[in-house]
């Protein structure tokens, strides 16, 4: 069925209505300069503001990538989206009637409004029936828990749109399905309903729980988080399954509201839970978001630095076990960006390990922002970690520190932030005695020389690269653009995966190897052109898009195929043999004396095996390098 063509008085009527700034900056953080505004590109991966917004001529343009156009265009090209549904989209949301060529036609583009519109509805009316059911006799004890125990607002509460969902088995099901007529199908797919297991028929997800809606950055609900009321709650809080609007893996609670307060303040905090968020936005800190049950990724940092020139985002976990090693993790998944310094990444663990909310009850805010303005970089917490309740002054945890901190500071670029830490750590070390900071620091460089050097030798820990300057990230890149662009190599890439028991480690990368594998029969020109229809439906498939369109470098990878799906499946091999190596050198170090010489010969093993597959796949990955280096160049058309 096409879609009808839509009449040119609603074409201009939404271009007159949507102002291209309030449009862009949604995406781009814009400053003011002049008349216009300006901010780093979203089209390429720009380092200096480039990107220019015109608000009197109503069009953007890069000055380093050459991209420009007006609403329509920028929209269309930031989500891979037809003219039609862009323009759709905005006259729905600056509400302009909606006229057609064929008037006859009208009632048919009504019925092609897009399942994630329906979802939008869906979700909002919820919201309302669970704000309702809040102020009604049965939310009392959800509404007393806000009010007496968080010490919330009526203001508060109305912001975040807090409600309750009734403790009954059907009772939303019949609200949405019985009364308001929405397709049971549909409330399924929000997530709202859940199937019997025997029989037929269905049950609320969310029963007798506190409701925290979850927003998009445009402010719509796409989620919803659900704490449970009395002790035996089994879990504490449930979320949202995954859905066509919600993944909890790419979102972050509390951005839509603290988007403003980052690009103005220059810094974001990433808090552990729901009511960390709406506990400092109430007291005056806005710049508060949370991941949702999971360990922030770098897709979550990356959204978060789109709102701010500093690029600084703070880690602010509980300080208890837990906390450090959520923030542990959190590290984990950015290091690579932060040794690179695309973030400045601070870590802070408030004193007496009391969460924000907790620590909000007994002190004022600017006792708050006080910690996050001397909050430590994250080498400098990770140095406090490694050091913390060990004795220095016996020789075994002493070289246990030190050789931690030789691995940490191995993988520091810069020569002078090196130079730096290392006779930071050399007064650390020295307990003091000043006779003793430049030969600690001359050995602690040597070691730290020796690891960059020789990332096989004895003590060190292999390195993450495809190639010199890129990461594991775009290995896994690889393998997909060969995938999509080369049909006739596409068996060789399935095999060396299933073959070598390979995964994808990027949730946006498994999300579209799932897909590819569906379509493994279709031409390249088809599958791509399948794919961007697909990538208007799918938050993770529309970070793969750049993967659908070749450049120059990428057009010659995709013509030496063999030799890239070898280099790459050895370094996605690689990165996993590490985590074992590493896994089981942390048993081996953490063993204690109840545990048997066998158990101790197994670690040991483990960790020999692995070292030896390491060394293999670099010899590998450096055979690969050297053969491509010998082909001859081969240019873009071949």
């Amino acid at each position: 069925m096409s879609t009808p063509r839509l009449h040119p008085d609603t074409i201009a009527a939404v271009r007159d209505r949507a102002d291209i700034v309030d449009i862009v900056s949604e995406h781009v953080v814009l400053k003011k300069q002049g008349k216009d505004y300006v901010g780093l590109c979203p089209f390429h991966d720009d380092k200096s503001p480039s990107f220019s917004v015109s608000p009197t001529k109503q069009f953007y343009y890069c000055f380093s990538c050459g991209a420009g156009g007006n609403t329509y265009k920028f929209l269309m090209e930031l989500g891979q989206r037809s003219f039609t549904d862009v323009v759709l989209d905005l006259a729905k949301r600056y509400q302009v009637p909606v006229k057609t060529l064929e008037p006859e036609k009208r009632q048919e583009l009504q019925r092609q409004l897009t399942l994630r519109e329906q979802l939008y509805e869906i979700l909002a009316v919820t919201t309302s029936f669970y704000e309702h059911a809040l102020r009604r006799p049965d939310g009392a004890a959800a509404l007393t828990y806000l009010t007496a125990q968080r010490g919330l607002t009526d203001e508060t509460i109305q912001q975040f749109q807090l409600g309750y969902a009734p403790g009954g088995w059907q009772t939303l099901y019949a609200y949405l399905v019985e009364q308001k007529q929405f397709p049971v199908a549909l409330v399924e797919k929000a997530g709202l309903i859940v199937p019997r297991t025997s029989g037929s028929g269905y049950y609320d997800r969310f029963r007798d729980r506190l409701m925290i809606p979850i927003h998009d950055t445009r402010g719509r609900v796409i989620g919803f988080g659900g704490r449970g009321l009395t002790d035996d709650a089994k879990p504490k809080y449930l979320n949202s399954p995954d859905t066509e609007l919600f993944d909890k893996g790419q979102t972050l609670y509390g951005l839509d509201k603290a988007r403003p307060a980052i690009a103005k303040q220059d810094r974001a905090v990433i808090v552990e839970g729901y009511f960390d968020v709406i506990a400092l936005h109430a007291a005056g800190s806005p710049t508060a978001v949370a991941a949702l049950g999971t360990a922030v990724n770098a897709n979550q940092v990356r959204q978060l630095l789109r709102y701010t020139e500093s690029k600084q985002v703070i880690l602010n976990f509980d300080a208890d076990a837990a906390g450090v090693k959520a923030a542990q993790r959190a590290i984990g998944e950015v290091e690579a960006m932060a040794y690179r310094g695309e973030v400045q990444l601070r870590v802070l663990n408030i004193p007496e390990g009391k969460d924000p909310d907790e620590y909000l009850q007994h002190h004022p805010i600017e006792a708050y922002q006080a910690l996050l303005d001397h909050a430590p970089l994250w080498i400098d917490w990770q140095i406090q970690q490694i050091v913390a309740g060990r004795d220095l002054s016996q020789a075994d945890q002493f070289q246990q520190s030190s050789q931690a901190i030789v691995e940490l500071l191995s993988e520091i670029a810069n020569a002078d932030t090196r130079t730096h830490y290392v006779r930071q750590c050399a007064e650390m070390f020295s307990n003091g005695d000043g006779r003793l900071v430049p030969l600690l620091a001359e050995n602690l460089m040597v070691q730290v020389r020796r690891q960059r050097r020789s990332p096989q030798g004895e003590t060190a820990r292999p390195r993450l690269s495809f190639t010199q300057t890129s990461t594991l990230e775009e290995a896994e890149a690889a393998l997909l653009r060969v995938f999509i662009h080369s049909a006739e190599h596409r068996p060789e890439v399935t095999t060396v995966l299933d073959s070598r028991d390979l995964q994808f480690s990027f949730s946006h990368h498994r999300a579209l190897w799932q897909t590819l594998r569906s379509q493994a029969a279709a031409p390249p020109d088809e599958l791509i052109g399948w794919l961007r229809d697909r990538t208007a439906e799918s938050a993770a498939l529309a970070q793969t898009q750049h993967l659908f369109y070749l450049d120059e470098k990428s057009r010659r990878d995709v013509l030496r195929a063999p030799l890239v799906i070898r280099a790459a499946a050895a370094c996605i091999e690689q990165t996993l043999c590490e985590k074992r190596y590493r896994h089981f050198l942390q048993l081996w170090s953490e063993s204690s004396h109840t545990q048997t010489a066998e158990q101790l010969a197994y670690y040991q093993n483990q960790i020999y095996a692995e070292k030896r597959r390491i060394a293999e796949l670099e010899k590998e990955r450096q055979t690969t390098f050297e053969d491509l280096a010998r082909l001859p160049w081969v240019g873009v058309d071949g």
